[in-house]
């Protein structure tokens, strides 16, 4: 799957408005996490791109992957072992998590119960929603 030409401009204009140049490096690591499904550590996606593309420094990947999140194009999970997980912000729409605290695998869902009680909460304390992080820490029953 191609990235289309104005996710990659709105890549660009990002790039030279954080005084940034638009190197393939760069590159690499926006398409690696737009056109892969999933949820990835910073690691994994080194790993990606060197197996297909060529390499890529540890330190351009955290600071692109840093970029990528503040301006949408990402989304930033910590989990409770301290490391922080990249989804594709830019294909996905809303969803929230849970993550098996014995598996470390995350499992996405939606459910407009909890969506509108959020709102009707917020709103019952003269709030909106402008953006919220909902993840449950979840184990299998036994």
């Amino acid at each position: 799957m191609g990235i289309k030409k104005e996710i990659v401009d709105r890549f660009k204009n990002v790039l030279k408005k954080e005084n940034l140049k638009f190197t393939n490096q760069r590159f690499l690591v926006f398409s690696a996490l737009l056109t892969n499904e999933g949820h990835f550590d910073c690691d994994d996606l080194i790993r990606i791109i060197n197996k297909k593309d060529g390499n890529v420094s540890r330190a351009t990947a955290y600071r692109t992957l840093d970029l990528l999140v503040k301006y949408d194009f990402a989304r930033k999970m910590v989990l409770d072992d301290g490391i922080a997980k990249y989804e594709n912000k830019i294909l996905s729409k809303h969803h929230d998590h849970m993550i098996d605290i014995e598996t470390d695998e995350i499992i996405e869902f939606v459910n407009d119960e909890i969506e509108r009680i959020q709102e009707e909460i917020a709103k019952s304390h003269g709030y909106k929603i402008v953006k919220h992080v909902h993840q449950l820490f979840v184990k299998k029953i036994k």
